[in-house]
């Protein structure tokens, strides 16, 4: 994609050995001029020493490995900092589990590079394409949609996903401000509406892992659904950050 040097994708990493060297191929493939920013959470496997060894054959790729494990949103903060720093116009945030279509990158930067929107998310169910998420799970992202409806009185239909692009206004906010605990995202939503942040979700079709297995069992999911559902309900009241 022309004009990619513009772009910085931020690659949360955690034990994704399996995964990461293909994704960053591919990345570098169809975006030769884009930042590979990849966040590594202090991986227990050797996907660091895969990335390190990567970054001799292709420059743009770059390691910021955690001392400690932050969890995804410390790690995605450190990454929102490191494009905002850096001075990059945009930035999008793709899982190291090879889930996100990469291809689609470009559909989510036009949003943003027309002056429609601030933050782009990729939506698994507006056109029901592809990986869908479990059973168990849609009925946690369907409670999290209503929960956005009904403390912003915007819809948006995968509050739960995390392929999200950003322009250099909402990088701001975010690099400052973004959750920084497991399981950010439907809050993260809440917080762009509470700031008037201007969020556009556009049809994409993910897929499966492809290597790795989720963190998230039965227990975390119920402690996940009460921690985020009190996090929204607290960033729908807080002060905003922006006027």
């Amino acid at each position: 994609m022309s004009g990619s040097r513009d772009l910085c994708i931020v690659i949360p990493c955690y034990n994704e050995s399996e995964s990461i060297v293909a994704l960053l191929n591919g990345l570098h493939q169809l975006y030769p001029e884009a930042a590979l920013a990849v966040i590594d959470d202090s991986s227990k496997d050797n996907s660091v020493e895969l990335v390190r060894e990567l970054t001799k054959e292709i420059p743009q790729v770059r390691l910021i490995p955690l001392p400690v494990n932050l969890g995804i949103g410390g790690a995605m903060q450190a990454g929102f900092k490191f494009a905002c720093r850096n001075g990059f116009k945009y930035a999008v945030k793709c899982d190291g589990d090879g889930q996100h279509p990469a291809e689609q990158i470009k559909d989510l930067l036009e949003p943003l590079k027309n002056g429609e929107a601030d933050v782009v998310i990729g939506s698994r169910f507006l056109q029901k394409r592809g990986f869908q998420s479990t059973f168990a799970r849609r009925i946690g992202i369907a409670f999290f949609r209503v929960l956005c409806k009904v403390l912003t009185g915007k819809k948006i239909t995968d509050n739960t996903s995390g392929f999200r692009a950003y322009n250099q206004k909402s990088l701001s906010f975010v690099a400052d401000h973004y959750p920084s605990f497991d399981y950010p995202e439907p809050e993260e939503v809440i917080l762009l509406f509470r700031n008037r942040f201007r969020v556009q979700e556009l049809p994409v079709e993910m897929s499966s892992r492809t290597g790795g297995t989720s963190s998230i069992n039965l227990m975390r999911s119920c402690y996940y659904m009460c921690k985020v559902t009190f996090a929204s309900i607290i960033a729908a009241i807080r002060p905003r950050e922006v006027e």
